[in-house]
């Protein structure tokens, strides 16, 4: 079966998170979340979750798995806290959460950022992966780093993976 007609029988309409690490924003001026926010409606998801969360380890694993217990996303977008200075713990709070890694996830994203910044596409540490049954997605904070991430990566995708993710069960 071909990839498109793989996509033709997937869910069409899935429940999102969306977690905004930063200690300078609020959900008021929480540019990227609120985007992706727009455009997971527009593509007729339900955002079930859209909270802004400190720079902080333990602050970050522990919303996660809030999340997770308390609405059962399909998956959750995580803006913010994936580059290199020394408050950036985005990726060392969610990736050992991860039972499966989507390793394809942060090189495409370096391949689609490197078109479009050039060299400082190395600043980034963007990553996906499985979190029990819930996809989990880290991206930078930047609106143009979601844009891309979504409109490139996460939502011509995310039917299809849910799909696969529910196999079996």
């Amino acid at each position: 079966m071909s990839t498109q007609e793989h996509k033709t029988h997937t869910p069409k309409s899935l429940k999102l998170g969306i977690v905004t690490v930063s200690t300078t924003r609020s959900l008021v001026d929480d540019k990227s979340g609120n985007w992706i926010k727009k455009r997971a409606e527009k593509k007729k998801h339900k955002v079930i979750f859209h909270d802004v969360i400190p720079d902080n380890k333990e602050v970050i694993s522990d919303t996660i798995r809030t999340i997770i217990q308390e609405h059962n996303p399909h998956a959750i977008m995580v803006t913010g806290g994936t580059g290199i200075s020394p408050a950036d713990v985005t990726i060392e709070a969610i990736r050992p959460m991860f039972t499966k890694e989507l390793t394809a996830f942060g090189p495409l994203f370096s391949q689609l950022s490197y078109e479009e910044v050039d060299s400082a596409a190395l600043l980034s540490r963007a990553t996906a992966g499985v979190v029990g049954q819930t996809l989990v997605f880290c991206m930078p904070g930047s609106l143009k780093a979601c844009k891309l991430a979504c409109k490139k990566l996460i939502f011509p995708e995310l039917g299809h993976l849910v799909k696969h993710m529910q196999e079996n069960q």
